[in-house]
């Protein structure tokens, strides 16, 4: 035993001595010297600027939105925001795929720095996989400036920066927004990426909001927050060299003979265009900010000023029906006294999350599972999606909930066809404590209907919905596209090791990583 222990000290020892030396070898840039760079505020003169000032004037205090449930819409509503900027593009994202959306977006913004506006680019590391020689092409246009959030100083592997400094690489900023001369946003659950916007064959169908007025600048209020926290640093301070341009280049000008970027250039519309030219109304009503301190990157947020304890109170104040769809749903303790108590005081509690068989983090669904049999028993309602049915298929393409080929997607919520939130906040342990994260709660009946109806016709027949028998055992039923109710008596799409790995991980101290 005492060999053992040696052996350990020891092992224990030799890792400490290795992350100070690599730590030494792989430091983070030195920015005490940096000035904040501010944003540059909504002018009248702008033709966004303008749309805002004169919806504002017709609505005092209050904001003007427009849903994007479709992903081309979504995808060319952003490149039209980008191609009628004068003054400034923001754009900030957890991931960014290089692929057919990701080169037209980053080509767009490229074309934007070089007739003039300024653009800056705040990208989380983890999420840009083999994109330092593109970003690093164009972070050296003049005008176009990119910045990574909690990066890895090994640029290859990357994997090595965890083992070198994990506690704060575990930290990642979830946030997704788009702001175009401080007038105009774009903010929601979508990252930046084929699957995002229905390009790819596997798709996710997820929920943004365009918003012009009274929020626009605290978007860009937050944004700044995070450009200047002490958590993000210039590309050109972890990446060296100029980058592949010719790369670039290249990538932007097969655009032109791909079938796919050709047919999404000629058969999508966007909202925005729609918008300006008066064929599409916006929704002007209040819309409140919810963003995450960038200090919790650093693991320096006060708990009283996280975003899920400033929307408690809202959730809180359901006084009828509280319908939330979650990709990632693991309530924890106090989540699920929350959810609990509103059902004791009769509330309708339904939740939409993924199924075992469509999740794409089996730990999560293990973390799930946990909670699942006490909020069953406290008269929660659980939708577990299952998306490889055909009446799932069938939804798919109404319900602007995050259905996809493959998973749930989506994190919003609706309250008394009253308030929905839209944004990038998992209710789970991650996103409560580790990631930064940004999202609306709009005061919209309209939007929150469509949630609440969701609910109530297409998720129970794309969905297992568990339940537990008189006898205290837990089944799943299953409405099939006959018509036909199939009540499955073990997790659907489990195998037996599925189900020991499920058990595994809920004995294992692992859910604050989840």
């Amino acid at each position: 035993m005492v060999k053992l222990f040696k052996w350990v000290a020891g092992v224990v020892v030799v890792l400490a001595l290795a992350v100070i030396v690599g730590r030494w070898f792989f430091p983070l840039p030195d920015i005490s010297r940096r000035s904040p760079d501010m944003a540059i505020a909504a002018s009248a003169d702008t033709t966004l600027g303008g749309a805002m000032a004169q919806g504002m004037a017709a609505h005092p205090g209050q904001t003007g939105v427009l849903p994007l449930s479709d992903g081309h819409d979504a995808l060319a509503s952003r490149l039209a925001l980008i191609d009628r900027a004068q003054v400034s593009i923001d754009v900030q994202y957890y991931i960014w795929h290089a692929d057919t959306s990701g080169i037209m977006l980053l080509a767009a913004l490229e074309r934007a720095a070089r007739r003039g506006v300024r653009v800056r680019l705040l990208l989380d590391d983890n999420g840009i996989a083999g994109m330092d020689p593109i970003l690093a092409a164009l972070n050296a246009e003049p005008g176009l400036s990119i910045r990574l959030f909690n990066p890895s100083t090994v640029r290859r592997p990357k994997l090595l920066g965890f083992a070198l400094d994990f506690l704060r690489m575990n930290r990642r900023m979830h946030n997704k927004a788009l702001i175009v001369d401080g007038a105009a946003a774009i903010l929601g659950g979508r990252n930046i990426g084929d699957e995002y916007f229905q390009v790819s064959q596997d798709y996710f169908v997820d929920m943004d909001v365009l918003a012009l007025g009274t929020v626009v600048p605290e978007v860009a209020a937050s944004f700044d927050a995070y450009w200047n926290s002490d958590s993000v640093f210039a590309l050109e301070s972890l990446v060296s060299g100029p980058g592949d341009a010719e790369g670039f280049a290249a990538r932007v000008a097969a655009l032109g003979t791909d079938p796919q970027a050709q047919a999404l250039a000629t058969r999508i519309t966007d909202s925005v265009g729609a918008y300006l030219a008066r064929r599409a109304a916006l929704e002007w009503t209040e819309v409140r900010l919810f963003a995450d301190d960038p200090a919790k990157g650093a693991g320096m947020a006060r708990r009283e000023d996280l975003m899920l304890s400033r929307l408690a109170p809202v959730i809180a104040s359901t006084q009828e029906r509280f319908d939330l769809v979650s990709a990632y749903f693991i309530p924890g303790e106090a989540g699920t006294r929350a959810l609990i108590r509103l059902a004791g005081e009769g509330r309708s509690v339904r939740v939409l999350t993924n199924a075992m068989d469509t999740t794409d983090v089996v730990m999560v669904h293990a973390g799930y599972s946990r909670y699942r049999r006490a909020l069953l028993e406290a008269g929660v309602q659980l939708y577990e999606m299952n998306l490889r049915g055909e009446g799932a298929r069938a939804v798919a393409p109404v319900v602007p909930l995050g259905l996809s080929g493959g998973s749930l997607h989506a994190k919003t919520f609706a309250i008394d066809d009253r308030l929905v939130f839209v944004g990038s906040f998992n209710f789970d342990p991650r996103s409560a404590l580790l990631n930064c994260e940004m999202g609306f709660v709009i005061d919209s009946p309209v939007m929150a209907r469509r949630v609440h109806a969701a609910f109530e016709r297409q998720i129970p027949e794309a969905s297992y919905r568990p339940e537990i028998t008189a006898d205290d055992r837990m089944v799943w039923h299953e409405t099939r596209a006959d018509g036909q109710t199939v009540t499955w008596q073990q997790e659907p799409g489990a195998s037996w090791f599925d189900q020991a790995l499920l058990g595994l991980v809920q004995l294992l101290p692992v859910e604050w990583l989840l």
